[in-house]
This record gives structure tokens, C-alpha cells and sequence, in this order.
């Protein structure tokens, strides 16, 4: 190979078997000939983490390790991975609580209805479209009706139309969980459902065809239709557990409810019985609710502004961060600040005087605590007991005249103090002669050897 002849010009940081020309070509010093490098990279003789590669024209790029290339692989799966996940994850429902009707709106369909003589069912729907979450402000609407003679007017469709398909799936639930109830335990609830389940369902035909015998005035029909719907009173009735009435007494209280609805039902307004009946078991046991679950009844208006009262404290607290005043309660209910004092008072939850005290193990009870100030203890009454016999002993030998006037003066005989008036009036003396013999008889008394035993009382 001949020898090329270049000028070389030095590097000091290059490598000292590697040169490079000043042409920019890679030069390699062997035998102390140059020789060109097939490969127009640049060939570092100790190779690091990461090497720069040149060439001809090439643009500058960093070489990665297989270690870091691993890293990295890693890296972008776990990124892809957790993208997937949050694709995949749906943001939870808001569920927001029903807002009441307002107290205007209501007003305003009032008194559309007093100019008209009547209002129709849907408009009633239209401000009350949810009515089993505020069953009080709908009864108490509708009792401001019944007031004012105003008439409703229903329309050929139902009121509850849109909920025959909510109501046919509770009808479900309750039937397979009697379904799933094999055998008769000797609960009573369990024997009840048990009994219920063996009772078919009925069609809407055949709900038509029952209401037809029952206008006729068929007993079996209306019985018929009672038993057929006594599903539907438990799924109605368990909504309402935990609220100090069993699940039996709700159950009985919805059947009434029930009762009430087979009386007014009418099948030409063209909805199913079941949605219709809801109404009747929701107010009856709503109505159970507000009557029994205290142990001194609350009118069922009164219960509901207790509840707004408690629902309007709780919101001031979250926003306050402290217990509101009453008259922070009073304007934000829009009530008076006496009867927020008054709806306090009478809110109160009543509690026994048999409840225990302290730890399970002690027998103390909050009657053992409070004192009862209108019964005398049965200490103070056997010390008052001895007192008065051994007084009776001590006066024994007085004369009858002097003894009488004490025993009238200190009410030793039927437990009344007579005055000296009344004293003088039985004697026949004046009250000043009655005055003179109780001192007397006193100055007596107490010169006596058992005075004594009466200074321990």
C-alpha cells in the first residue's frame, strides 16, 4: 500500500492511537505509517456509557446502553398501562338530594286553582315530581286544597306512569328474596314473607277485571287485590327500617295504607293499581312514622320543620365550622327566632328513667340520679313518723284543754297548723287567751327530762 503523504494535525485530547487529518477523514497509526480507516466513525479505544458517533455529514446522537434501553422500555409500559387504567375508570355519579318544591309555586297554583274552582293532576305533578321524598309538604298541599274547596282534575293517563318500571323491579327483588327463603324458620317475618310469595302477581288485565267486580261491589275481588299487592307494602315498608318502629309494624301500617288505596282506586284513569297504591302506603306509614316513633306525639307539620330545622343547623355547621346561633338558624329557615327556641324545646328525644348509668356491671339507674321534688323521701317521712309519736308522748299528761291546743296548732292530729283564730273559734275564747296557753304549755314542755330526745330531730 503506498504511503500518504498529509499533514497531520495533532489532538491532544484524542486518543494517542488515534489521529485525525485535517480533511476531517479518521487516520490510525500503525507501524508509523497512517493508514485510512475503512469506516468513516471515529473509534475510541476505551469505550464508554455513553460514545459519540461521527461521520461524514452525520448529525450528532447518543448511543444508549442495553441497560438503559431496558429502562426505558419499562418506563413507556408502565405509562401505557396506567393510561389504560384511566380510560377504563368512569367518574362516579353525583347523586344530589330532591329540592323541596317552592313555598311561591305552590302559592301560585293555589291560587290558580281558587280562580279556576280546579286544577289538574299534572300541574300538581309538575311541582311535586318527586312526591315520596317530601310526603309531609305534599300532604299538608294538599290539605291547603281541601281547604279552600278546590276540586283535582285528573287526566285520561296516570299520575305515576314513569315509575311502573322502578315499581316492577322492586317487585322482583322482594319476590326473589322470598324465593330464597326455603325453608319456615319461626321468625314471624320470615313465615309472613314466606306466605306472601305463594301469592301470584297479577296483570294489568287482570287488575282491570277485579276493579270491575269490586265497583260491582265483589268482597273476594277487593280481598283478591289485597293479597296480590301485600309485596309490594314490604318493599315499600323495609325503606323505611331503623326509624324506631319494627319492620312488622311498618308492614301493618302500609297495609292500611293499601286498604285505603283498593276503597279509592279507579281503573279508568288508565295506570296500573300498584303505582297508584304506592301513594296510600307511602302516607300511611309516614303517618306511623310521625305518630309513634315519640313517646309524646309532634303534629306531622311540626315534624317536617323540626326536619328542615336539623338539615339547616347540619349545613351551617359544615359552613361555619362551629354550632350556628339560634338566630343564624332563624334566618336561614326564614323563622322566627322564638319559635327556633320553641322548635328546640320541643325536639328534644325523651329518655327513660330506668336507663343505666355507668358500665353494664352496676345496677345504677338515671332515676337514682334526679330528685323528685313533689315526693317526699321515705327517710325524711319515717324520721317526721317518730317525731310526731314521740311529741304524742310527751303531751300525754298535759291537761285535755292545753293538750287539744297544741295538737290544732301543730297539726298533730290531721297534719294541718291551725291559726289562733280557728283554735279560739273551737274553744270559745279569744285567739290573744289561745296565744297566752300554747306559751304556757310550751314553758311546760320544755322544762321535761325527755325534751331531749327530740333535739336529735
Amino acid at each position: 500500500m503506498p504511503k500518504i503523504k498529509s499533514k497531520i494535525k495533532k489532538n491532544p485530547s484524542a486518543s494517542p492511537r488515534v489521529k485525525r487529518s485535517f480533511y476531517g477523514a479518521s487516520l490510525r497509526v500503525k507501524k508509523g505509517r497512517v493508514v485510512k480507516r475503512k469506516s468513516s466513525t471515529l473509534r475510541k479505544v476505551n469505550p464508554r456509557p455513553k460514545t459519540l458517533v461521527y461521520g461524514a455529514g452525520a448529525k450528532k446522537k447518543e448511543r444508549q446502553t442495553p441497560k438503559e434501553k431496558t429502562k426505558k422500555k419499562s418506563r413507556i409500559r408502565k405509562q401505557k398501562r396506567s393510561f389504560r387504567i384511566k380510560k377504563k375508570q368512569k367518574k362516579p355519579l353525583r347523586i344530589r338530594a330532591p329540592l323541596l318544591p317552592k313555598i311561591e309555586v305552590q302559592k301560585e297554583l293555589i291560587e290558580k286553582g281558587r280562580v279556576r274552582g280546579f286544577i289538574t293532576d299534572l300541574e300538581i305533578l309538575y311541582v311535586f315530581p318527586q312526591v315520596e321524598e317530601y310526603m309531609e309538604e305534599y300532604e299538608k298541599f294538599l290539605d291547603d286544597l281541601e281547604t279552600q274547596r278546590i276540586q283535582i282534575v285528573y287526566a285520561k293517563r296516570g299520575l305515576l306512569d314513569k315509575k311502573e318500571e322502578d315499581e316492577a323491579t322492586e317487585h322482583k327483588k322482594v319476590v326473589g328474596l322470598i324465593d330464597n327463603l326455603d325453608k319456615i324458620s319461626s321468625d314471624s317475618i320470615q313465615m309472613y314473607l314466606k306466605e306472601i310469595g305463594k301469592i301470584p302477581l297479577l296483570t294489568t288485565e287482570e287488575e282491570v277485571a277485579l276493579a270491575k267486580r269490586i265497583e260491582r261491589g265483589g268482597e273476594e275481588a277487593k280481598m283478591e287485590l289485597i293479597e296480590a299487592n301485600l309485596r309490594l307494602v314490604v318493599s315499600i315498608a323495609k325503606k323505611f327500617t331503623g326509624r324506631t318502629l319494627s319492620l312488622l309494624d311498618l308492614i301493618q301500617e302500609g297495609n292500611i295504607g293499601l286498604f285505603r288505596a283498593v276503597e279509592k282506586f279507579d281503573y279508568h284513569r288508565g295506570y296500573k293499581f300498584s303505582t297508584y297504591a304506592t301513594w296510600w302506603i307511602r302516607q300511611g306509614v309516614t303517618r306511623a312514622l310521625a305518630d309513634q316513633s315519640r313517646t309524646i306525639r309532634i303534629p306531622v307539620h311540626m315534624i317536617e320543620t323540626i326536619n328542615r330545622f336539623q338539615r339547616a343547623e347540619r349545613q351551617l355547621v359544615q359552613d361555619l365550622g362551629r354550632e350556628p346561633l339560634p338566630e343564624e338558624i332563624a334566618a336561614e329557615i326564614g323563622e322566627d327566632v322564638e319559635k327556633i327556641y320553641h322548635i328546640i324545646s320541643i325536639s328534644q328525644d325523651t329518655i327513660s328513667l330506668d336507663s343505666s348509668v355507668g358500665s353494664e356491671d352496676e345496677d345504677s339507674t338515671l332515676e337514682d340520679f334526679i330528685e323528685d321534688i313533689k315526693t317526699m323521701a321515705p327517710d325524711k317521712v319515717a324520721a317526721l313518723k317518730l317525731l310526731k309519736d314521740h311529741v304524742k308522748d310527751l303531751i300525754k299528761d298535759l291537761p285535755e284543754r292545753e293538750r287539744k291546743i297544741i295538737e290544732m296548732r301543730f297539726g298533730l292530729i290531721d297534719g294541718v297548723s291551725h291559726t289562733l283564730e280557728e283554735v279560739g273559734q273551737v274553744f270559745g275564747v279569744t285567739r290573744e287567751r289561745i296565744r297566752q296557753i300554747e306559751a304556757k304549755t310550751l314553758e311546760k314542755i320544755i322544762k321535761y327530762k325527755e325534751i331531749e330526745k327530740l333535739r336529735d330531730y
